[in-house]
């Protein structure tokens, strides 16, 4: 710590410490529409999320008005598992109350940044702080105010904190903004998919004939997914093969994310050697890849990138790879993804005791072809969406470890901004 920093308690540069509750009727009373009540579930580390976000009307946050957010307040979950999540509110969901699984921690702005404070508290020495606090002596990992209250961080001057809360902040809107522009873009080529190939738009004015799937473009065909792809499952890999670095082995869960274009912290690795070995016998997967998870949440899809080599558990994920036509993994991961692929998804999961989607049920599942030349005028403009979708989540992983690694140099004080100021402007 450098000497002109200092440590406070947080009870001395915040002006309000304090926690919510349900009200009266708990979900039943929530409503429609009204003022946000903010709670655990909406509360993720860096991030607010809207998944959930429930409403209640004036009279019930009048009964809470001692717990109504300010802009750039500071939530901190402090009960269950997702104990000691940290972020901000956006301006967009306030007003807002919060209940009594989330504190407000509000900087007294003349002592402490409110970014900084968030940043500090998403720090891993203080985030591993938390937990232990929150995980000692009780039933249920639970944060008291008295807790958050003497909880110390070092503290720069004012105007250096807010200059290292600006460089974080600046890294985490680009991260954000890559990751609207791809929800933008998904958007749009899963539009264009349902136009041209669930709706036939552009073919109304023409000839239709029956099929099995209902009405279809006169010269357009059903294909049964396996007469498109060949359709499996990777090599077992036994739990004793696992190791603590290498190749990256992915389940369900890792893919689940990887689709939602999220970063992951890989937990499994086999090594490079084992990895080597099965590739050569059996293959792994290559950019344009389709893995499906098919076991637990069952007919998500991913369309593998380029970021690297890895390897995946057998059973839980189903693997689409060595297309058969001119149909390639763009056009299968948007009918995957449409209502009409995940509609026949669920209808070969319904009714089984144990929920999973087998490869032979894959195989049979049915979709529209159109004639390669309708694909053709769309194909360019579908592969483009996606590689640039896999620019921004490249982009994306770049900045979240460069952000991850600055973090702890930044709040502790190891490296000062002018050393690094100069290579962070560029990406940012």
């Amino acid at each position: 710590m450098h000497k002109n920093w200092k440590t406070y308690k947080l009870s001395k540069v915040t002006t309000k410490i304090g926690s919510g509750s349900t009200p009266r009727g708990g979900k039943g009373a929530y409503k429609e529409s009204g003022i946000s009540l903010i709670r655990s579930q909406n509360v993720l580390d860096f991030k607010f999320s809207v998944n959930g976000l429930a409403f209640i009307d004036d009279e019930q946050a009048a009964k809470l008005k001692n717990v109504t957010i300010e802009e750039n307040d500071v939530l901190l979950n402090i009960t269950g598992d997702s104990v000691a999540r940290v972020c901000s509110v956006p301006q967009e969901f306030l007003p807002a109350r919060v209940n009594q699984h989330v504190a407000i921690i509000r900087a007294d702005n003349k002592l402490l940044d409110s970014k900084f404070l968030m940043y500090s508290l998403l720090e891993k020495s203080n985030k591993d702080m938390l937990l232990t606090l929150g995980s000692a002596g009780a039933t249920r990992n639970a944060l008291t105010k008295s807790m958050i209250e003497v909880f110390e961080l070092q503290l720069p001057p004012l105007k250096e904190q807010t200059q290292i809360a600006n460089i974080l902040s600046a890294i985490d809107d680009k991260i954000e903004n890559n990751l609207a522009t791809n929800k933008t873009l998904e958007d749009m080529a899963m539009a264009l998919y349902k136009h041209w190939f669930v709706d036939f738009g552009p073919f109304q004015d023409g000839e239709f004939i029956d099929s099995e799937l209902g009405l279809i473009p006169k010269g357009w065909e059903v294909k049964r997914l396996e007469e498109l792809s060949e359709i499996g499952s990777s090599k077992r890999i036994f739990r004793k093969e696992y190791v603590d670095a290498g190749v990256p082995f992915y389940r369900g869960k890792e893919v689940i994310q990887l689709s939602k274009g999220k970063n992951i912290s890989t937990e499994l690795f086999i090594t490079e050697e084992r990895f080597q070995e099965i590739k050569l016998k059996f293959g792994a997967p290559v950019k344009g890849d389709i893995l499906i998870s098919s076991v637990g949440t069952i007919g998500v899809s991913w369309l593998v990138d380029d970021s690297g080599e890895f390897y995946f558990k057998d059973g839980n994920l189903t693997w689409l790879k060595n297309y058969k036509s001119f149909i390639k993994g763009e056009f299968l991961h948007l009918w995957l993804n449409s209502n009409v692929g995940q509609e026949q998804i669920l209808g070969e999961t319904i009714g089984s005791t144990q929920q999973a989607l087998t490869i032979s049920a894959l195989r049979s599942l049915k979709l529209v072809i159109p004639p390669k030349s309708i694909y053709q005028k769309l194909e360019e403009n579908l592969v483009n969406s996606y590689r640039q979708t896999q620019l921004n989540l490249s982009e994306v992983a770049t900045l979240t470890n460069l952000r991850d690694t600055l973090l702890p140099k930044l709040i502790s004080g190891e490296i000062r901004l002018k050393e690094f100021k100069t290579q962070v402007e560029h990406l940012v």
